[in-house]
């Protein structure tokens, strides 16, 4: 009886390690919520005034604390200040420590102890994000978060809003998102198969279920937009085709500016909803399409394009249009106008490049730092990105898979929200519905011997 009770709890034992081994690789939120949180809590809660002493994030005390350790705590060793943690909280993804900084210290010191406070609790990374002056947010994560990305079911309050998108996964476990009310215009790069279809698949079909209008431009005959054609309000094709759609928006543009005018506002949001424009998103798939050109006479259609697209991008915002332009390239040598178009385009996400000179292209005006990050994206993780702002800040993100089918069926879904446009109508695009099989008209009879 004893022996078959040792076989029964080491049978138990077994089967518990091998779960959770399973868990760790399979299933890694689930490894990481059950021993990976509860072991880092107990670490990080004694080994924390240690840890900040020897990464040099501790300050001396003041005098009064120092003269009320020696004469009333009856001490007299006084030990240096680390920051005091206010708040720590757990999740399905890591870790997160609100610390108020000491006088003396500032967030780029713990910004630069982030890889030993890493290594010192054993979690797999540690970014630091100010809060407030004088407040920081250790943000940790317990597994790499971009191997399989999994987006957060619900956004922070502070995320929402009218026109916000979610469309990847950053390395911290928080949700990357557009807000065209922020950053009204972005702009994509990425070399072929690095993820850049994936990351408009999932940009797209997160407007697709938001009030606005979609305006597809692909010069490569609508391979990518086409699909999408029942939740697009204009598509353009071709250069020709491309051209007239911008004059058009560009007349759009400045019948929005009259109503502004009219209403005393300066901005589309500030009008009463019931005479609130719809606001307009134009995807530009190829942007070096509309640069490039075969024979002479064409460059004139083309300087008149880009000089649309570079009124739109300086004056549309307040008026409800936004640009998302994508490409594999955007430097001077595309031609005129094409410095003076990508200086616009805010926001920035740069997939995996061919060279270091396109990152510097996407990120080099905005982020210098981020530029070694691009350039060491593996090639066997597509949809891997590196993405800036204006405000120096950049991140590692990741979007979720999707196939094309998956955007099809998502734009078919939301068909009915497509606004009518009448500026727009000629560019409304075609929708190819596939026909039913036929029927026979006589079911055949089996034959009988």
């Amino acid at each position: 009886m004893p022996d078959l009770t040792l076989m029964i709890e080491a049978a138990g034992a077994l089967s518990a390690a091998g779960g959770l081994g399973y868990a760790k690789a399979r299933a890694p939120r689930v490894f990481w919520s059950l021993v990976g949180l509860p072991v880092a809590r107990v670490r990080f809660a004694a080994t924390y005034r240690s840890t900040m002493d020897v990464c040099g994030l501790t300050v001396q005390p003041s005098r009064l604390r120092a003269f009320m350790v020696r004469n009333v705590a009856r001490r007299q060793d006084v030990q240096p200040v680390p920051p005091k943690v206010r708040r720590v909280r757990g999740s399905s993804t890591g870790m997160r420590a609100i610390l108020r900084l000491p006088a003396g210290l500032e967030p780029a010191d713990v910004a630069a102890a982030s890889e030993r406070l890493r290594h010192a609790w054993g979690v797999h990374s540690v970014h630091v994000v100010e809060v407030k002056p004088g407040f920081v947010e250790l943000r940790m994560t317990g597994y790499d978060v971009l191997r399989r990305v999994k987006m957060p079911r619900r956004l922070p309050r502070k995320l929402s809003g009218p026109m916000v998108v979610p469309v990847a996964l950053r390395e911290d476990g928080t949700a990357f998102v557009r807000d065209y009310k922020k950053i009204p215009h972005g702009l994509t790069l990425g070399a072929n198969q690095s993820g850049k279809s994936m990351f408009q698949r999932n940009l797209i079909t997160g407007l697709a279920k938001l009030p606005v209008g979609l305006i597809g431009i692909d010069c490569k005959r609508g391979v990518e937009q086409r699909g999408y054609a029942p939740r697009l309000s204009a598509l353009a094709t071709t250069p020709d085709e491309a051209s007239s759609l911008l004059e058009v928006l560009v007349r759009e543009m400045e019948e929005r500016f009259d109503t502004l005018s009219a209403h005393g506002v300066s901005d589309l949001w500030d009008l009463p909803t019931k005479l609130r424009p719809v606001p307009l998103v134009v995807l530009v798939d190829e942007v070096a399409e509309l640069f490039l050109t075969a024979v002479k006479k064409d460059e004139e259609r083309r300087d008149q394009m880009v000089m649309r697209l570079v009124r739109l991008a300086q004056m549309a915002r307040a008026v409800g249009i936004y640009l998302e332009v994508c490409g594999q390239r955007f430097g001077s040598e595309l031609g005129k106008g094409a410095t003076m178009l990508r200086a616009q385009l805010t926001g920035r996400v740069v997939h995996r490049v061919n060279d270091k000179q396109t990152a510097d292209m996407g990120l080099g005006d905005i982020a210098p730092d981020a530029v070694l990050a691009v350039t060491t994206i593996p090639p066997d993780r597509p949809g891997v990105a590196v993405a800036g702002d204006a405000s120096g800040g950049w991140s590692r993100i990741r979007t979720p898979e999707m196939t094309a089918a998956e955007a099809v069926a998502i734009c078919r879904e939301y068909a009915h929200m497509t606004p009518d446009i009448e500026a727009l109508a000629p560019f409304r695009p075609v929708v190819r519905t596939t026909p039913a099989p036929a029927s026979p008209l006589a079911k055949p009879a089996p034959v009988t011997s």
